[in-house]
């Protein structure tokens, strides 16, 4: 479009002019217009809004909401019961499995102990009994083997003598055979299988305890309690939050980032967000640089900007000062020089 001086410098001032003089002033307002047109502003920083990455804690058991301890708006510490569900069946199921590992582990020790005590005192009365016949059916066979050899007592007497002290003796050796078993309790496969009816036992008292443990939730870390979803008295499904939270340090600011500068930020570089209300800007650093452009949101379009491609970009707050931060909030970033 051609440039008239007379658009710009009114008609009554040019009349008086000679043509010198306007040929300066249409140089000089040319120059002006040239640099007021053709110069970039300069970047004010960047356009963004708060996000908060929520906790949502729930139990992987179903259940009724039977008490929930936090409401909406608070704060909790890191530990602090959050909600429990109904436990009656899992507590009934927990008793049935502890009555169960108590009469494993009493078989267990029965079979290891062996015989009872009046049995194994039945068996060595039986063993004494058995050292003493044996012990004089020997002396008898002494004498009588005196007298075979003299030729006073026959061949039958004296082989009746010495196989009543053969089985004496034998005698001896059973009964002490029979008391060492006694001693020793079950036999080792009996053994191993009761241990392992003790370890199933066990194995199923903690399961049962695991589940009544889930039906209670604490809070995983000290953080406000964004959200309750649920109200008591109303039936849980498995794995479905009932409490939100948002602890200090999953609140983050995510601003957008025209293409022609994203390659000038690096991560852990230092920014200043301004938020509404703020007294100051805070500080923050950069956490996470999308490796993907996308097109500018529409909520951030306006004539100061106009980039079509944009990179999102995050940053993280001091836990401490994003505590008074809330999710939502619009922010502008600029860079810390």
């Amino acid at each position: 479009m051609p440039l008239h001086l007379d658009a710009i410098v009114p008609r009554a001032i040019l009349a008086d002019m000679d043509a010198c003089s306007w040929k300066k002033g249409a140089l000089l307002v040319s120059g002006i217009l040239l640099v007021s047109g053709c110069g970039k502003p300069e970047s004010s920083g960047y356009q963004g809004y708060l996000e908060g990455e929520f906790i949502y804690v729930a139990a992987p058991l179903a259940g009724r909401l039977e008490k929930l301890t936090v409401q909406k708006g608070t704060r909790v510490e890191a530990g602090a019961p959050l909600f429990t569900l109904e436990q009656s069946a899992e507590l009934s199921t927990l008793r049935e499995a502890a009555g169960r590992l108590r009469q494993s582990q009493a078989k267990l020790e029965d079979i290891r102990k062996g015989q009872r005590p009046s049995e194994l005192a039945a068996l060595e009365a039986r063993l004494a009994q058995a050292t003493t016949n044996a012990e004089l059916s020997s002396r008898e066979l002494d004498r009588a083997t005196k007298l075979h050899q003299t030729a006073v007592l026959s061949d039958d007497d004296f082989d009746r003598i010495r196989l009543n002290h053969e089985a004496n003796a034998k005698f001896i050796v059973e009964t002490a055979a029979q008391l060492a078993t006694g001693q020793l309790g079950g036999r080792a496969d009996a053994i191993t299988a009761a241990e392992a009816d003790v370890a199933a036992a066990k194995a199923t008292v903690d399961r049962t305890g695991w589940s009544v443990a889930e039906k209670s939730q604490t809070a995983p870390r000290a953080a406000l309690v964004f959200d309750t979803l649920y109200r008591e008295g109303e039936f849980v499904a498995a794995g479905q939050p009932v409490v939100a939270l948002l602890p200090p340090e999953n609140i983050k600011v995510r601003f957008f980032v025209p293409e022609g500068e994203f390659g000038a930020l690096k991560a852990g570089a230092s920014v200043k967000v301004v938020i509404s209300g703020q007294p100051a800007p805070i500080a923050a650093r950069i956490s996470y640089l999308s490796p993907q452009p996308e097109y500018t949101p529409p909520v951030l379009y306006n004539r100061e900007n106009r980039s079509k491609l944009v990179f999102m970009v995050e940053a993280t707050f001091d836990p401490a000062v994003a505590r008074d931060l809330h999710p939502g909030q619009p922010a502008d970033v600029t860079l810390t020089k």
